[in-house]
């Protein structure tokens, strides 16, 4: 796993997939992916319509990047920045989801989380761990994270799995907008020892 930049934009390698932040061009396929109902059922957040989509990615998502990039840059410490990536199969560059980290409100302090989806047509390759690990792996090495979290629906089968191949900890259940989540935490101490 390494980070580079590819024309200006940030980049982690993953095997055959890699990570990279949002472009203006990636908005229709967040907005095709995060219209299937497998993500949206899970991730409601992010349905959209076009227009919807096309002004987050350019006025909000990519700006974001942008500080938190920066300040990873400067001194590691990426206070409360998200940061947004496109996840694409190295061999076509297509996009095929999405890998993201921010602050969970939610959530007690510290309240990092990581969190991803992967287009209906590409589950079930193991695309979501391997993504989720490369953005582990980046923040653990490369910013001043401690303890990232991670949260799935309770009957979002697939999605805790994936969180435990990553090497998270359940810590019990949480309550977020009446739903029942399953919340795990991975520390970059129990990080360290699998690496």
């Amino acid at each position: 796993m390494k980070h580079h930049t590819s024309e200006g934009l940030f980049r982690i390698d993953c095997d055959e997939i890699f990570l990279q932040e949002f472009s203006v061009e990636d908005a229709i396929n967040i907005y095709r992916i995060s219209n299937q109902p497998e993500i949206y059922n899970f991730l409601p957040d992010w349905k959209s319509t076009k227009e919807q989509r096309v002004d987050w990615v350019t006025n909000y998502e990519i700006p974001a990047n942008k500080m938190f990039l920066e300040a990873a840059t400067k001194n590691t410490n990426i206070e409360s920045h998200f940061l947004k990536l496109g996840v694409f199969i190295k061999e076509t560059n297509e996009f095929i989801g999405w890998c993201c980290t921010g602050i969970k409100e939610e959530l007690p302090t510290p309240n990092r989380e990581i969190m991803y989806a992967i287009s209906n047509e590409y589950q079930r390759k193991g695309y979501a761990t391997k993504a989720s690990r490369g953005l582990n792996d980046y923040l653990f090495t490369n910013t001043n994270v401690e303890n990232l979290n991670a949260v799935a629906l309770i009957n979002n089968i697939s999605s805790n799995k994936v969180i435990e191949k990553c090497g998270f900890t359940y810590r019990g259940q949480q309550i977020i907008e009446n739903e029942h989540y399953n919340h795990y935490i991975l520390s970059k101490s129990e990080w360290k020892k699998k690496h």
